[in-house]
């Protein structure tokens, strides 16, 4: 459970996902076929016309967008390697 807070507390840490998300991009550990589902993934998050709760009900339409992303950034988490996450605090 701890571990899920960590991660969640990453997701609304702007300072620290972008560079996350920055070194994950440009890291020579991460295999291109890693970072190219990433791609993938984000891509079919901003594309993807329809949403669970449409947008017209202000915070309740954010929150299945943060819903999305937050899914991929963890599997982009997951995909890190253990050097990435040590350095941002996302190993247990």
């Amino acid at each position: 459970m701890l571990k899920f807070w960590r991660r969640i507390k990453f997701v609304f840490n702007v300072r620290k996902s972008i560079p996350f998300l920055m070194r994950f991009f440009r890291s020579k550990e991460v295999s291109k076929e890693k970072k190219w589902l990433s791609v993938l993934f984000l891509i079919l998050y901003l594309l993807f016309p329809w949403d669970l709760i449409p947008d017209f009900l202000i915070f309740f339409g954010i929150v299945d967008d943060l819903a999305v992303f937050t899914y991929v950034l963890q599997l982009m988490v997951k995909m890190a390697p253990d050097s990435l996450k040590k350095d941002y605090e996302l190993i247990e």
